[in-house]
């Protein structure tokens, strides 16, 4: 079957599937029957394949207050998808691609989405309270009473099917192992761009990460592939140091067995040791 044909027979017309639905702050996510509208001009329709679970979804879960407390709604923004149908004025994606959505946009077209020192979208990135890229509080999900269900970050993949704006995708190679994608939108491309962009790591250098999770680990990724000379990990957590010697830490501090030591002084004496073996 071709893949542009894999999706017809819901092209055009709304679909019910399975979404987890944060319905109250604080509360745990419901599994629901959901309706998920076509896809408006410069959106496309995606059946989410993988999903993450990131900390900034359990934290949204619980605001009670103030503008960005809006439930019911659906969470989660770390997915990988295939495109099941397209609306007008999308180019670039077909049916059946491989695609990344992100909660940062990239509209293409402003100044610093096309120059190389940026990537602020000055068109999209300001407005983060809209269901909808282009459409404002439109939301393409009901429940099964019709009532408008909120969109997260513009992304949504709690969802079996999800609706995103262009200016939120990104086609991936189909090579690339989903449970691996869905991990791109935050943690490594967060941790990498930190040793890589912010602290612009020098080879030979030596660099200490506190917290070993998965942007800590990605720091580490990004400080070797830089050509770091010496990568300390500095967590609570003994487990994570064996897992870290994957990501190019070379040594490790508990630092809850550092006693009256600065842990900054005990990142110095590793590195002037080792430097002087």
């Amino acid at each position: 079957m071709e893949k542009t044909s894999m999706f017809s027979i819901h092209e055009g017309k709304p679909i019910r599937c399975k979404a987890a639905v944060s319905r109250k702050p604080g509360e745990a996510l419901v599994i629901e029957e959901i309706h998920v509208d076509p896809p408006q001009a410069y959106e496309v329709r995606i059946k989410i394949i993988c999903t993450s679970l990131c900390h900034t979804d359990v934290s949204f879960s619980k605001i009670d207050s103030g503008p960005l407390a809006r439930f019911p709604r659906i969470l989660g923004h770390e997915a990988v998808g295939v495109i099941e149908s397209i609306g007008e004025h999308v180019n670039g994606f077909q049916q059946g691609d491989v695609v990344l959505p992100v909660f940062h946009p990239h509209c293409e077209e402003c100044r610093d989405c096309k120059s190389s020192k940026s990537n602020w979208c000055a068109r999209f990135a300001d407005d983060f309270l809209s269901n909808t890229r282009r459409y404002g509080m439109t939301s393409r999900f009901k429940d099964s009473f019709g009532e408008d269900i909120y969109h997260f970050l513009f992304v949504s993949s709690f969802s079996e099917y999800t609706v995103v704006d262009i200016a939120h995708l990104v086609k991936i190679s189909p090579d690339i192992p989903v449970d691996k994608a869905a991990l791109l939108s935050c943690g490594v491309s967060t941790g990498i761009g930190a040793a890589w962009k912010v602290a612009n790591v020098e080879k030979g250098s030596t660099v200490a990460v506190f917290g070993l999770g998965a942007v800590g680990l990605a720091v580490g990724e990004g400080a070797r592939l830089r050509g770091a000379g010496k990568i300390i990990g500095v967590d609570l957590n003994p487990e994570k140091f064996e897992l870290g010697k994957k990501f190019g830490f070379t040594d490790f501090i508990n630092s809850t067995l550092c006693g009256e030591n600065k842990i900054s002084e005990v990142c110095y004496l590793i590195s002037y040791t080792l430097s002087h073996i």
